[in-house]
């Protein structure tokens, strides 16, 4: 009989970016057994490469958590492993490459002999086979059976998934009219006071689209996904959370939420948004400021190109 311990079980949170991730992450990091671990998908440039601060505020390579982590995991984080992971990354994490990892899934799943059907795919162990060493050493450091990766990026949960790592998806989604006000609107990083990504309604919509379309295919081909509105969250926090941890197969103990409110303790999230730095009470209301900020032309053009598919979410409109 073995006495090693339990691979650690992996929570993946997907959708597109400013759909409420980070806070669900956040929330579900204080239930205990959950250790969040931010977008693990930037770990490399942003942590290891960069140095730039983890949840705690400690840069990356002075945060005692991370700095366990890398030991545990590789003996210490390096250039070279970080260089390799996104060399990696460019080969094989690609919304391009999800055709061919949906392929993967579906020989998976008829038991059919799985050949590799491009070159390009080549990488994909090496490049999980590191996610599963971090994912592990991180739940052994933290003292938790579950660890959260917010990456978001549909691609990854596809490789994930493909290379065989047991993977329970939380799939993220927000009415595309908000989320399209959020990538409008100028923001600052706190790392380093740059200004973030700014995206088009338009672009934003083809974003929007590209991510949840992948994510509902990912659960098609078998895998484990749970959806969650971020509307539902707000408007009813302890409702969903609950029915969110028992589908994750946690006990869902709740005590950091009362009413409309959460108290978040420090994270160790490696990167995301500036939320992830959020430490205290935060109010837990809907956000509908779009509805009047957003210009009516715009979520016009939002709606017309997504809404078969928010209507399938249950957000209201249609094209004009």
């Amino acid at each position: 009989m073995s006495d090693s311990p339990s691979p650690t079980r992996v929570v993946f949170v997907g959708g597109l970016g400013r759909s409420g991730t980070t806070l669900l992450e956040r929330l579900l990091g204080e239930v205990p057994g959950i250790a969040p671990l931010g977008e693990v998908v930037h770990l490399w440039t942003r942590g290891v490469l960069a140095d730039e601060a983890c949840g705690c505020r400690r840069p990356f390579g002075s945060c005692p958590f991370w700095s366990k982590v890398g030991e545990r995991a590789f003996g210490g984080w390096s250039e070279g492993l970080a260089l390799r992971m996104l060399d990696l990354r460019q080969q094989v994490d690609r919304t391009r490459r999800i055709p061919i990892l949906a392929h993967l899934l579906t020989e998976e799943q008829t038991g059919a002999p799985v050949a590799w059907p491009s070159p390009g795919l080549a990488g994909l162990d090496e490049y999980i086979a590191v996610h599963r060493r971090l994912y592990d050493a991180a739940g052994e450091t933290a003292g938790c059976p579950v660890v959260i990766d917010s990456s978001k990026h549909a691609s990854l949960a596809f490789c994930l998934a493909a290379a065989g790592v047991d993977v329970h998806v939380v799939h993220v989604v927000r009415d595309p009219r908000a989320v399209a006000h959020s990538w409008g609107r100028r923001v600052v990083r706190p790392e380093d006071g740059r200004p973030m990504t700014r995206w088009s309604p338009a672009r934003t919509s083809m974003h929007w689209l590209a991510q949840n379309l992948s994510l509902e295919l990912l659960a098609r081909r078998g895998v484990s996904v749970t959806r969650v509105r971020y509307e539902d969250l707000l408007e009813a926090p302890g409702d969903t959370l609950r029915r969110l941890v028992a589908r994750i197969g946690i006990r869902p103990r709740l005590d950091f939420l009362a009413d409309c409110e959460a108290e978040l303790s420090t994270a160790h999230t490696a990167s995301g948004n500036p939320m992830r730095f959020a430490v205290g009470r935060i109010d837990l209301t809907p956000d509908d400021g779009w509805r009047t900020a957003a210009s009516a032309r715009h979520q016009r053009l939002v709606t017309a190109l997504t809404w078969p598919l928010m209507n399938r979410y249950g957000y209201r409109g249609r094209p004009a």
